[in-house]
């Protein structure tokens, strides 16, 4: 596996550089074009379309992002794209379209949101649409399911384990999945200090992002624990 050092150099905008959802929304193409001429990584959300596509989009439901009811995953691609987001210019895209706009100006890291028994599929049409892509990019999912087929349907892509908790039973869910080809972790910011963490930092040299810095102060904490964030809502670049 080629180096993936990029993943610490530059701060990640979750789900692009949106506003908040005020006026620039979040996984749209005007986040992903804000984030790239800011210079920032870009981290992005995808669903399977009903014929078997990547979208780029968060919930499993429509209505918090566009205001109509139904599943993403129930719509083929084009009807996903000709629904607007947020009530915009935005459409939902397919991650072929984001990856096209981005064009290797600044490294993607894409989420895989899977529903078990109606996501068959993600993995590999997320690894053909990165098959002729020459930017930076990696793929990662809290979804256990999916990361066992990472491996498989796309080798060569780094990949990395979402992740969350402190309980017991949430470090023995993670350490499980070392077992499987994990180039980095993705951790709540809010949870960092804990001993799978631990483990992995003294014994495997992975690199580790949080998720979602929202303040300065938030930013402090994880920058003395892991090696970059995922943010959204403030610059990290202002004092």
């Amino acid at each position: 596996m080629p180096s993936i050092d990029w993943l610490k150099k530059t701060p990640i905008a979750h789900r692009g550089l949106h506003d908040l959802n005020n006026k620039r929304w979040e996984n749209t193409l005007s986040a992903f074009d804000a984030a790239a001429s800011a210079g920032f990584a870009i981290e992005c959300d995808v669903h399977l379309s009903a014929d078997g596509k990547a979208v780029v989009f968060h919930d499993g439901t429509l209505d918090r992002v566009t205001g109509q009811k139904g599943n993403i995953d129930e719509l083929t691609a084009q009807q996903a794209c000709e629904i607007r987001v947020g009530g915009t210019k935005d459409h939902i895209p397919t991650l072929a379209e984001a990856l096209k706009l981005i064009d290797g100006r600044v490294p993607i890291i894409i989420e895989l949101k899977g529903i078990a028994g109606r996501d068959d599929g993600l993995v590999k049409a997320v690894a053909s649409d990165l098959a002729a892509y020459q930017g930076q990019a990696a793929i990662m999912s809290f979804d256990h399911h999916l990361i066992r087929l990472f491996g498989k349907d796309a080798p060569g892509i780094p990949a990395g384990l979402t992740a969350e908790g402190l309980r017991d039973e949430d470090m023995e869910a993670h350490f499980s999945m070392l077992a499987y080809e994990i180039d980095f972790i993705s951790y709540n910011v809010h949870h960092l200090e804990n001993r799978f963490l631990e483990f992995v930092n003294s014994h495997l040299n992975l690199p580790v992002i949080s998720w979602t810095v929202r303040s300065a102060a938030d930013k402090v904490k994880s920058d003395a624990l892991v090696d970059q964030i995922t943010f959204e809502g403030f610059d990290p670049r202002l004092p």
